[in-house]
C-alpha cells in the first residue's frame, strides 16, 4: 500500500530517478526501493511517499537513516504513521537532521489506501470486507435445484482475486453446510491465510472439502464451549486449528476478530450467509463491502434475503453481466 516517489531537479527541470513501493511484508519498504534506484541523483532530491517513515528497527532498518544517508533535501509525508513506534518520531527525526518534510499532500487519499493498517494499529482488530452476490430481489441463494452460482464467471474471478489478497477468509456453519465451500483461491497466489469458521457446535463436516484440504491450506473452526468434544477432537486431527470461544455467538465473533488482530491478521473477508451477516453489520463490524448484482429474480419463500447496510460507494462497475458495488460501511449512528 505504501509508494514512494524520488524526483530530482536539474537543467532539464524536475525528473523522476527513482520508484518503489513495500512489495511484501519483510521486505525492504517503498522508500529504500526508490533510494536505491535513484541512486546518487537522489542527493538534494525530494522524496514524496505515501506513509510517514519508520525510524525504528523492525523486520528492517529505520527508513529514516536511509534517506539520511542518501542526501534527500525534502521530504513530502501524505500520511502520519499511527505505529506507536513511529507516530511523529520519523518526520522529528529528518526534522532535526536538517531535511524539509512537508505534510498534507493527498492525506485523505493515503488515509483511505492505509485504512486496513491504521485500524489494525489502532484498535487491534483486522478490517472486514464482507462479500457477497444478490439477485435483484435480495436473495443471497437460488432455489433447490437451480444452477447455485448467482454472479457471472467474471464476478467469481473478482473474489478469486479478492481472496489472494486478504489475510483470511471467514464464513458461517450455515454456508458450510449449504455449499461445502473449499474457500481457496483459483489459481492460487502468493498468500495462503486460514479459512476460518465460525461454528459453536463443531458441525463442520470431518470430509468436507474445508477439513479434506487443511493440511495444504489453513483451517481454523471457532468453536463454543457446548461444542461436542469428540467432534472437535476429530476435526483437530484432521490438521484443523481449533479456537476456543464465548458460548454467544456475537461475543464469539468479537472475541475473534480480537484474536486474529493479535495475529498480525489486516484484511479478513467475510464470505458468510444472511445470518452472519445481519449479525455482524449490527454491531458494526463490517468495514467494507463487495456487493455482486446480478440481472436474476429468484423469488420463492425459501431462498435467504440480504441485509441491506447503508453505505458510502466507492466503486459502481460492470462485472461481466452483473453490478458490483464497493462501498465503505457507515457506523448504524450515522445511517438516516
Amino acid at each position: 500500500m505504501v509508494g514512494a516517489v524520488v524526483m530530482a531537479t536539474d537543467a532539464a527541470g524536475p525528473r523522476i530517478v527513482g520508484e518503489g513501493w513495500h512489495e511484501r511484508f519483510g521486505g525492504p519498504h517503498a522508500e529504500v526501493r526508490a533510494l536505491v534506484e535513484a541512486g546518487n541523483a537522489a542527493r538534494g532530491a525530494t522524496l514524496y511517499v505515501t506513509l510517514e517513515p519508520c525510524c525504528h528497527s523492525g523486520k528492517t532498518p529505520p527508513c529514516t537513516e536511509a534517506i539520511l544517508a542518501a542526501g534527500i533535501a525534502r521530504v513530502v509525508v501524505a500520511a502520519g504513521d499511527p505505529f506507536p513506534a513511529v507516530a511523529g518520531r520519523g518526520i522529528a527525526q529528518l526534522r532535526a537532521a536538517g531535511v524539509v518534510v512537508e505534510e498534507g499532500l493527498l492525506t485523505e487519499e493515503a488515509v483511505r489506501l492505509t485504512a486496513p493498517f491504521r485500524k489494525l494499529v489502532q484498535t487491534g482488530r483486522p478490517w472486514v470486507i464482507a462479500k457477497w452476490a444478490m439477485s435483484l430481489d435480495g436473495r443471497l441463494a437460488t432455489q433447490p435445484g437451480d444452477d447455485r452460482w448467482i454472479s457471472s464467471p467474471e464476478s467469481r474471478e473478482l473474489v478469486h482475486d479478492l481472496r489472494r489478497r486478504v489475510d483470511a477468509i471467514l464464513v458461517g456453519i450455515g454456508t458450510v453446510l449449504a455449499d461445502d465451500p473449499s474457500l481457496t483461491a483459483r489459481p492460487a497466489g502468493a498468500r495462503r491465510g486460514p479459512r476460518i469458521v465460525c461454528d459453536g457446535l463443531a458441525r463442520t463436516p470431518p470430509d468436507g472439502r474445508l477439513v479434506r484440504s487443511a493440511r495444504e491450506w489453513p483451517v481454523l473452526i471457532a468453536v463454543g464451549p457446548r461444542a461436542d468434544r469428540d467432534r472437535v477432537s476429530a476435526l483437530a486431527a484432521a490438521g484443523c486449528e481449533i479456537w476456543d470461544g464465548p458460548d454467544d455467538p456475537q461475543e464469539r465473533f468479537a472475541a475473534l476478530l480480537d484474536e486474529l488482530g493479535r495475529r498480525r491478521v489486516t484484511n479478513l473477508l467475510v464470505e458468510g450467509g444472511p445470518t452472519l451477516l445481519e449479525r455482524l453489520f449490527a454491531h458494526d463490524l463490517v468495514d467494507e463491502v463487495w456487493a455482486f448484482v446480478a440481472p436474476k429474480i429468484i423469488g420463492g419463500a425459501t431462498a435467504p434475503f440480504a441485509v441491506a447496510p447503508r453505505l458510502d460507494a466507492e466503486e459502481v462497475s460492470l462485472s461481466g453481466g452483473d453490478i458490483l458495488v464497493r462501498g465503505l460501511v457507515r457506523p448504524t449512528s450515522d445511517r438516516g
